[in-house]
């Protein structure tokens, strides 16, 4: 793994951290570039962690507490996401022979004595390893659970700490492990939907929830909120992922129009 890049002082304002650990992580093209993603997420989350406990310790404004959560949150997602890609790189790896099964020195056949690293020599621990394995096993159990569990926190106005979503990844994870349910015993056509199906309801789902939420009532509480919202810490990240939906949107639009 390569040394984590010097985090200049500009860069220690929690939204500039956050920006940087998801760039980073977006643009990794190798096992080592995500790591250091995952290790500017870990840092996001420890400074959001330190800044949320001493605004509760000064009784501050729960506004300035909400948004050390939500710091808190983005650096777990990201953090969540590089550690879904080390995953798949070390399983891949071991496949290949360049990491060990075992933990074991391993001489590779017909690799003129080239011995498969451990775990620990590509930076991992197997404790690493293992959470890794558990998060990615619980996305492709329930995707989205990972972004949910943060939200569902933040909207009860709780914490979203590492313990409490690795509680709910665990749950996830093993709830993928459970043999399939039968077709409903209500309805024997029952046919579970295709992983195109389920994609194209979770869309239209998600259009018809937001449709019907948004009435000129609900338009105009939220417009008022976001200039209430324009001088928090996090406006830009909030500007930025309405931005990338709306481009998911007119994507999607695109496809009637060329039907």
């Amino acid at each position: 793994m390569t040394a984590l890049a010097p985090i200049s002082a500009p860069s220690q304002d929690l939204p500039s951290l956050i920006d940087r650990a998801a760039s980073m992580l977006s643009g990794a093209k190798s096992a080592a570039e995500v790591l250091e993603a995952r290790e500017v997420a870990g840092l996001a989350y420890d400074v959001a962690k330190r800044a949320a406990r001493l605004q509760r310790a000064k009784n501050a404004h729960d506004d300035l507490v909400a948004a050390a959560h939500r710091a808190q949150a983005h650096a777990l997602e990201i953090e969540a996401r590089a550690k879904r890609r080390l995953a798949d790189e070390y399983d891949a790896a071991q496949e290949r022979g360049e990491a060990q099964k075992d933990g074991r020195p391993k001489t590779v056949s017909g690799g003129n004595g080239f011995t498969a690293a451990t775990s620990t020599e590509l930076g991992l621990s197997r404790k690493h390893i293992h959470e890794a394995r558990q998060i990615r096993d619980a996305e492709a159990a329930d995707p989205g659970v990972v972004r949910r569990s943060l939200d569902e926190r933040l909207e009860r106005g709780e914490e979203p700490t590492r313990a409490a979503l690795r509680k709910m990844v665990v749950d996830a994870a093993m709830r993928g492990l459970r043999p399939q349910r039968s077709a409903s015993r209500r309805n024997p056509l029952y046919v579970p939907p295709t992983p195109e199906q389920a994609a194209w309801r979770h869309v239209t789902g998600t259009f018809r929830a937001f449709a019907e939420w948004a009435s000129d009532e609900n338009l105009a509480l939220a417009r008022k909120g976001m200039r209430e919202a324009r001088d928090t810490p996090f406006h830009d990240l909030d500007a930025k992922a309405i931005a990338e939906g709306s481009a998911a949107f007119t994507t999607i639009r695109e496809w009637f129009d060329a039907r």
